[in-house]
């Protein structure tokens, strides 16, 4: 077992939820997840990551698998110019792989903003450590332990599970394109 997914399933264990973590064959897309995992394509979490133009951080926007990010609302909301991320900030900032990084079990502080459209189902699926390995967990998890109220200030998450003593939430925040 591979050192990101133990500190996923660590993490899940820690923040007391108790879920299965789904070993998929190849699913680098949110589709071919959703279809492993039988649940709706938006029911898959993305963790997409840009790098901050003047921070130089990543930054994580969690969104629904049918989403896509818009620049420039994220943008808006980081307060910086994005660009974008490469593997070895992804790596060293989350201490995961692209195609694999977790909501949850970050390495380092990352700012975090999450798609409410995730909230709308009883369950969600997400990374978990690994591009081969997938997590269910309850939007009332979601709400509980990765969000704050979208008008509180962009916070940080640290290593471990948001939610913990010291360690800010996410910001639940309207990030995605529309048509």
């Amino acid at each position: 077992m591979s050192k990101s997914l133990k500190r996923v399933k660590r993490t899940l264990e820690e923040a007391g939820i108790e879920t299965e973590v789904k070993e998929l064959g190849l699913a680098r897309t949110a589709a071919q997840a959703a279809e492993a995992a039988g649940c709706h394509l938006d029911q898959i979490a993305k963790s997409i990551i840009f790098r901050g133009e003047d921070s130089g951080e990543a930054i994580l926007f969690l969104t629904a698998g049918g989403n896509k990010v818009c620049a420039d609302k994220a943008s808006t909301l980081a307060g910086e110019p994005l660009g974008k991320a490469d593997a070895a900030l992804i790596r060293a900032q989350t201490g995961f792989a692209i195609g694999g990084v977790a909501p949850i079990g970050h390495l380092n502080p990352i700012r975090a903003f999450l798609d409410p459209r995730l909230l709308e189902f009883d369950t969600i699926w997400a990374a978990a450590g690994t591009p081969h390995h997938i997590f269910e967990m309850t939007s009332a998890d979601v709400a509980q332990h990765l969000t704050l109220p979208s008008t509180q200030p962009p916070p940080r998450i640290a290593d471990g599970w948001p939610g913990k003593e010291g360690v800010p939430q996410a910001q639940i925040a309207d990030f995605v394109e529309t048509e």
